[in-house]
């Protein structure tokens, strides 16, 4: 019997890509969705974006966006929205299938800014990076780390240790399925637009 994951991240306000993202999902027979934080930010939608995390059942940790979000804004949101912020935790952690799995928005043990970033500008693995979160992540006992807020896509064995990043549904135009014991992960492109792996305000020019 295997479990299948639904992992998606940065959905910075923007609801079409999630909904997009959610019912693939559905029709892939996920048995949980977890989104890696930064519902907030740069889009016009989050009180829409939490209100469907929140009806679909979706397993959500903070980012920095949220919490950015939250300290300017406290008192003037939805109410609704703002208890969302106040009840959502930074990591996530289960152990599902035999593995156990560690969910954080940027890098473990529960930072939301030093982010994991593994490509460069290219979209080509940087090994020194690589060899370099293979050996922060030699402290920890993970079979799986689920990763956003780098904006960039990866699935890579960092030593024992399997590195997830499914990438921005609103700017990387991704989410991932994870199949559990198998290990197994599949990219899946959102609003009919290029898979995106590198994004960031930079490069927009």
């Amino acid at each position: 019997m295997s479990t299948k994951i639904g992992l998606l991240s940065d959905v910075h306000a923007t609801t079409g890509p999630l909904v997009e993202a959610l019912k693939l999902f559905e029709a892939e027979g996920v048995d949980r969705v977890l989104c890696t934080g930064d519902i907030a930010g740069y889009g016009t939608e989050l009180t829409e974006s939490v209100d469907i995390l929140v009806d679909k059942g979706c397993i959500t940790i903070l980012g920095n966006h949220d919490v950015w979000f939250l300290n300017r804004h406290a008192g003037k949101m939805a109410k609704r929205v703002e208890a969302f912020f106040q009840e959502t935790a930074a990591t996530w952690e289960a152990t599902v299938e035999g593995k156990r799995i560690f969910a954080v928005h940027a890098s473990p043990p529960d930072s939301m800014n030093r982010g994991i970033t593994l490509l460069d500008q290219h979209e080509k693995i940087i090994f020194d990076n690589k060899e370099q979160w293979r050996i922060e992540l030699e402290a920890y006992d993970f079979d799986v780390v689920v990763v956003g807020h780098t904006h960039q896509v990866f699935a890579e064995l960092l030593g024992k240790t399997l590195v997830i990043n499914p990438g921005s549904t609103a700017f990387n135009h991704t989410c991932a399925i994870l199949t559990l014991p198998e290990m197994d992960v599949k990219i899946f492109p959102l609003s009919g637009k290029e898979i995106r792996k590198v994004w960031h305000w930079g490069m927009m020019k």
